[in-house]
């Protein structure tokens, strides 16, 4: 029986460092009370409240929804550097990926709150000279528009990843391994720019359940959001 703060949630990108630290918050909060991953390879994570949905096209839904209709949040936490790729590839990988998901998740479940994690830097303007933070920038106004009951924009700088959570890529498993024992030091320091993945996972669900001041959050806005 689902009581009211109960919560069913989507994630995309769940094996990867940020998906991963929001999966596990949703694990362990009582009040989700399913959470369903759908990705091109599954997580390998076994969990009772945990559903696994392998979907290799992820720029076509019409297959599976009857099975992404009736949830309350979606986390979309799929991300790719922009490094070696033309902006026509980046964007298809970043904006065509999300609006996908969020065109066909808005009109199954028009109550969804979709949160997307974007990055510190993002342009809003859509006009700048970084390709990255241009095309993430339209993505997140793209999302904005569209008619979920709430839409939020998380911009996280950097992300230091707990509870034995690793990046996937190699570049970033080797910054981390020598980072690892001043990052500590540096968020207390400069919290307005170093956030973890446990503070996101539950600044999310915070959002779903209570709203957020504003539909862009920074670091510093995801810490507030998180205590």
């Amino acid at each position: 029986m689902r009581h009211n703060g109960d919560v069913d949630v989507i994630i995309f990108g769940a094996t990867g460092m940020v998906g991963q630290g929001v999966l596990r918050e949703c694990l362990i909060d009582p009040e989700v009370t399913g959470v369903l991953s759908i990705g091109r390879s599954a997580t390998g994570r076994q969990h009772p409240k945990l559903r696994e949905l392998v979907h290799k096209d992820l720029y076509d839904y019409t297959s599976i929804e009857d099975q992404i209709a009736g949830f309350d949040a979606c986390f979309f936490c799929l991300g790719i550097s922009s490094v070696g790729m033309d902006e026509e590839q980046y964007r298809r990988i970043t904006y065509d990926l999300a609006i996908a998901a969020a065109s066909s998740l808005s009109r199954l479940n028009p109550n969804m709150t979709f949160i997307y994690v974007s990055g510190a830097g993002t342009d809003s303007s859509e006009r700048g000279r970084i390709r990255w933070a241009r095309v993430k920038g339209q993505t997140e106004n793209a999302l904005l528009r569209m008619p979920f009951r709430a839409a939020y924009m998380f911009r996280p700088g950097v992300i230091v990843p707990l509870h034995g959570i690793k990046s996937k890529t190699r570049g970033a498993q080797v910054l981390y391994a020598l980072a690892g024992p001043i990052l500590p030091c540096l968020q207390r320091r400069w919290p307005a720019q170093i956030t973890t993945t446990e503070k996101l996972g539950r600044a999310m669900l915070k959002a779903v359940r209570q709203g957020a001041p504003k539909a862009i959050l920074e670091t510093s806005d995801i810490a507030a959001l998180s205590g």
